[in-house]
């Protein structure tokens, strides 16, 4: 993208954020019942539906999967303080929404808070694929490489998403807690830190999320028997969480995204040049809440969800340049895993080795 298109992106931005970054209570409550009603009707006939075909059970588990997604998003929303005009309402339905998720949520938005400060900075942030240089690639063993790539399949995404949405916020906050127990009974002085929260807040956050939420596995476990409710709990979040990855790393990952280091690295052009908008059918962007206009939400994720489309109809002269990536073409974006700190951006392993096919650098075997 030419550099006067981000200048004219740069001159306009104020203006955009002033006229659509305004939550609205009625949408944000609105969007919310939209959700967690059918999300509530799809767990009460997982019983019955059990009983008459396990076809239907997996049937309605997927159609769970899909608001599961737009539960994450709208607790991504919360999160940014963006779904509701007041913190209170943010507050208390991103940590209800991230229970639902598995997700302590506000733990979690500090870290995508992050995110957000530094895209386009890979020096500081490397995305959920936690993409490496080509340089570094370039040095590794074949049998290194082979595993990288191997990590970065789009199939083994939901077992990435269930380590992450499931087993680590419940392994971390055991064992933070243990060690924060064993601090306090030996007396040790001083304050006690942990790589695992950041703020006493933090963990506070954590702890409620998990009392709650293993409070609700035992409901559940009690109403529809632990085997059932783990079945198609286990299946319904790790899918939800592996969409979410997938569409996560495409807005970011794709062919030649803008990669800066520290070094010359610009907000908005890494808004611009370094984030997608994902061209989805309507009734998917219902179901991610929007998320694919992903540019407008990193220029300002102050602007709800709900007024991204309309941003983007009413500037799309602004947004000429930015990468449109289709449903079919998340596949082929996912590729795109290493860094090149030369170029300044994201390339895929095929691109690496055609322009190292003579393979200059030794590596071990």
């Amino acid at each position: 993208m030419q550099q006067s298109s981000v200048a004219l992106v740069k001159e306009q931005k104020r203006a955009l954020i002033n006229r659509y970054a305004k939550p609205d209570n009625f949408a944000g409550f609105f969007q919310i019942l939209n959700t967690l009603l059918p999300f509530a009707a799809l767990w009460y006939a997982i019983g019955p539906s059990a009983e008459i075909s396990y076809g239907l059970t997996a049937a309605l588990t997927l159609l769970m999967v899909l608001f599961l997604t737009r539960i994450f998003v709208l607790m991504h929303e919360c999160g940014h303080g963006s779904l509701f005009r007041t913190g209170r309402l943010n507050r208390f339905f991103g940590f209800l929404l991230g229970v639902l998720d598995g997700m302590p949520q506000y733990v979690w938005s500090q870290h995508h808070a992050y995110h957000h400060s530094t895209n386009g900075n890979w020096a500081k942030y490397r995305g959920p694929f936690v993409v490496d240089t080509a340089d570094a690639y370039a040095t590794m063993s074949d049998r290194q490489r082979r595993t990288y790539r191997w990590l970065r399949q789009i199939w083994l995404l939901p077992l990435h998403a269930f380590v992450y949405v499931l087993f680590m916020p419940r392994y971390t906050w055991l064992k933070g807690s243990a060690s924060l127990l064993w601090h306090k009974l030996a007396g040790r002085e001083g304050e006690f830190k942990t790589r695992y929260w950041s703020t006493p807040l933090e963990y506070w956050h954590m702890t409620w999320n998990n009392v709650v939420l293993l409070s609700l596995w035992a409901v559940m476990s009690l109403a529809i028997g632990p085997a059932l409710f783990f079945t198609v709990y286990i299946v319904s979040i790790s899918l939800a969480t592996a969409v979410g990855i997938a569409l996560f790393t495409v807005q970011h990952n794709f062919e030649h995204s803008y990669a800066s280091g520290d070094e010359g690295w610009d907000y908005d052009t890494a808004a611009i040049e370094g984030t997608s908008f994902l061209v989805l059918p309507a009734w998917l962007n219902w179901f991610t809440a929007s998320i694919g206009y992903h540019h407008i939400h990193h220029l300002s994720a102050s602007i709800p969800n709900y007024r991204l489309a309309q941003c983007h109809a009413e500037h799309q002269h602004l947004f000429s340049g930015v990468a449109r990536i289709r449903l079919s073409e998340i596949p082929r974006a996912l590729t795109y895993i290493l860094w090149d700190t030369h170029a300044r951006r994201i390339i895929s392993v095929s691109e690496f080795e055609s322009r190292t096919s003579l393979d200059p650098v030794p590596r071990s075997a």
